[in-house]
């Protein structure tokens, strides 16, 4: 694999992909989605048994990157469907990830970066992690990750993450159960290296069968609200709102909003 934006080892039965964008906090580029979905698949299969996720530097993921955000003003519809679909398909590929996965979450985590962090079967952050589904504050709609989180938290709190916009700490995801358990930063490695040896304890047979299993029960539903999420995302990049959103975000102003 040749690989420019994110790093890949294996190590003891342990696939390790570090998101490596450091210097732009780690954000969504359309070769980060490339470079990842490419990780993703070597992981699944490679003979590691257990897959962790983490960022190089202070954050996991700062969202979405500014030179894409730029680029999407001028898309067409059919290239603002086909970007969400690579989106989305970035997204199941680890939700779907036959090896059992683990967030390591170093530090923010935003937008699309949230819902990397959270896809995962085990999600770890730090103390100081920031999360948040932002896309309603720039004009987008968060739809790719609205499945997965209601299925996560239940409806009325997806409402409330989705609809606010708003960053919630560590503490919180954990009550809402979207972090499994929070570890200091120094920690946070040994501790997802030895939750990999715990489940590598396991069959990885069943771990294989059973995460089949578990895609299975959602796969027709996911599917259908995937598709419509994709028509959703693609429908508001055409909208005033979203390129006033989008605009004003780059500007570091605040929006002025003119659809009712």
């Amino acid at each position: 694999m040749n690989l420019k934006t994110v790093l890949y080892k294996e190590t003891d039965g342990i696939a390790t992909i570090t998101l490596n964008r450091p210097d732009k906090r780690n954000a969504i580029s359309y070769e980060l989605i490339a470079d990842l979905t490419a990780a993703l698949k070597a992981a699944a299969s490679s003979p590691a048994q257990v897959v962790i996720l983490t960022g190089a530097g202070s954050a996991f993921c700062a969202g979405m990157d500014l030179e894409n955000l730029k680029q999407l003003i001028g898309h067409s519809d059919e290239q603002n469907r086909k970007d969400s679909e690579t989106m989305a398909g970035l997204f199941r590929s680890l939700y779907d990830c036959p090896k059992p996965t683990i967030a390591a979450v170093n530090g923010a985590a935003i937008a699309g970066g949230t819902g990397l962090a959270t896809l995962c079967d085990f999600t770890l952050a730090v103390p100081e992690a920031k999360l948040g589904y932002t896309e309603v504050r720039i004009g987008f709609v968060p739809g790719i990750v609205s499945s997965y989180l209601i299925a996560n938290i239940g409806e009325k709190r997806a409402r409330d993450l989705l609809l606010t916009g708003r960053l919630f700490g560590a503490e919180e995801a954990h009550r809402l159960g979207l972090v499994n358990e929070i570890v200091a930063a120094e920690q946070l490695m040994p501790r997802a290296y030895e939750l990999a040896r715990q489940l590598m304890e396991n069959s990885p047979a069943s771990l294989r069968a059973t995460k089949a299993l578990l895609s299975s029960y959602t796969k027709e539903q996911l599917d259908r609200q995937v598709a419509q999420a994709v028509r959703e995302n693609a429908a508001i990049r055409q909208t005033a709102d979203f390129k006033e959103g989008i605009t004003s975000f780059l500007e570091k102003r605040k929006p002025k909003w003119t659809t009712k």
